[in-house]
């Protein structure tokens, strides 16, 4: 029989006792001993989350260049959207060349009503326009490529039951008819543009095949849009000349108006946050 080590050394050394830990009720031969508890009763693994493990986030794992990239990339069309918003209406009444040239409809129909009249800029402008409506079709591709899935999660998380189906919906349906996909989302439809490009990304959708079939559906489209135009003709140079005279009321409008939402979303947030939470 092998004796205990303080039996076979006649003790433990001079100013050491011999109290035995106390032993869990449950615990097993085996068994290994519980962890100790760092100061303020956590555990090591109870640490603070990392900055971006956060559920409001595309990524699953510690963003790297590419995503720091895309994400940056994904909050500038965020801001020149809600910077133009307010200007479309100016830069109308004032250049409509400049914003037929930056891809967007009410300037390409205005183009082609001024050629009805003997403007020869509208060739330049097709080309060129045909370029800047898609302009920032890549980044979400790229968003789609880098995060899968996780990105349409992130955008329809705070979106209704019906819109969650709807996108999900316009997600499979992408991937699976990936050219007339593109074509539509340049078309006058409320689809969500950003989702079906994101879905060609995670599906593999090869970036030269994407960026050819958005140029070739932005040039189909633009030249309709120029075309109707043509056919309006001077009826519609006539409309936009009134409408110059209160292009700054209604830019005004608009302003106000943005800035009511936003009021009215913070208030709406700050009463939520202060609602009394349920016991548990």
């Amino acid at each position: 029989m092998i004796e205990p080590f303080h039996e076979r050394r006649g003790g433990y050394p001079r100013g050491v006792t011999h109290d035995p830990a106390p032993e869990r009720p449950d615990a097993a031969p085996g068994d290994p001993a519980p962890e100790a508890s760092a100061p303020g009763g956590t555990t090591p693994e109870a640490s603070e989350p990392e900055w971006w493990d956060d559920p409001a986030l595309p990524w699953k794992h510690k963003p790297g260049r590419a995503d720091i990239i895309c994400m940056s990339a994904m909050s500038v069309v965020a801001v020149y959207a809600l910077v133009m918003l307010p200007l479309r209406p100016i830069i109308l009444g004032l250049a409509p060349h400049l914003l037929g040239s930056l891809g967007y409809r009410t300037g390409l129909v205005l183009v082609g009503a001024l050629a009805a009249i003997g403007d020869r800029w509208w060739p330049l402008v097709l080309v060129i326009g045909s370029l800047m409506a898609m302009k920032f079709d890549w980044v979400y591709w790229w968003a789609g490529k880098l995060w899968g899935r996780n990105i349409m999660d992130v955008w329809s998380a705070n979106k209704s039951p019906r819109t969650q189906r709807r996108w999900e919906k316009i997600w499979n349906g992408a991937r699976r008819f990936e050219t007339l996909a593109i074509f539509v989302t340049f078309l006058p439809i409320p689809i969500p543009a950003g989702v079906v490009y994101a879905a060609l990304g995670a599906a593999g959708t090869k970036l030269w095949k994407f960026l050819a079939v958005c140029f070739g559906s932005a040039l189909v489209t633009t030249a309709g849009y120029m075309a109707l135009g043509y056919w309006i003709g001077e009826p519609a140079v006539q409309v936009v000349d009134t409408y110059g005279r209160y292009l700054w009321y209604l830019s005004i409008a608009i302003l106000v108006g943005m800035f009511a939402v936003f009021w009215y979303r913070q208030r709406k947030g700050d009463a939520a946050g202060a609602a009394p939470r349920p016991r548990p």
